[in-house]
């Protein structure tokens, strides 16, 4: 096989193969969600799509890199859809403009209805503003939408304690231990669960 013969089927098995040669969201929350930030960030940082850029975001975040988390936000904020409301709504938050971020939150929930990132960062928006009771209904959303997404069920966990719910602290506590089972929030989130007697 000659090299241009070997280029050819390269590119052949890469178009006929999506994803082929790009990480998943999947691969990329499985690393976020065992506490591996630095590597989910190094798996996603060249990702396009929106999903995989918010969580290479929150990498940074989790690792307190806040320049490098508004940045990656910033690449969303430029968007024309729901994404670019999401990234402008988790700028706001980083710049403690809790009451922007509402409203960056909202615009996002009402043109991307159907996403759940902009139901979470709603939740996030409205947790820095206090309300509690609001950021779980966000979060419970969250869940509806993307069941699988076990820093939606932390969050409305936290949430739901927040707001004295023990029921539904208890199912997304437990749902994200069956969906994270090496997360770093792992003791903190056993903790809750026997202080409710599960």
């Amino acid at each position: 096989m000659n090299r241009h013969t070997f280029v050819l089927a390269a590119a052949l098995v890469a178009t006929s193969v999506p994803g082929a040669f790009a990480q998943s969201l999947n691969d990329v929350r499985s690393l976020f969600d065992a506490g591996q930030y630095q590597q989910a960030m190094s798996t996603g940082g060249a990702s396009q799509d929106p999903r995989v850029i918010f969580v290479v975001a929150q990498s940074h975040q989790k690792l307190r890199q806040t320049d490098e988390a508004r940045g990656v936000y910033e690449r969303l904020a430029g968007r024309p859809d729901a994404w670019g409301a999401i990234g402008r709504s988790a700028v706001a938050v980083l710049s403690s403009n809790a009451a922007g971020a509402v409203q960056e939150a909202d615009q996002a929930v009402a043109s991307g209805g159907s996403i759940a990132e902009a139901f979470y960062q709603r939740g996030l928006a409205l947790s820095a503003k206090g309300d509690v009771g609001e950021a779980a209904s966000a979060f419970q959303k969250a869940t509806e939408l993307d069941p699988n997404w076990a820093s939606a069920h932390y969050y409305a966990g936290i949430a739901y304690s927040k707001a004295k719910r023990a029921d539904l602290t208890a199912d997304h506590f437990q749902t994200f231990m069956r969906l994270a089972p090496q997360a770093p929030e792992k003791g903190e989130v056993q903790s809750i669960l026997r202080t409710l007697g599960r």
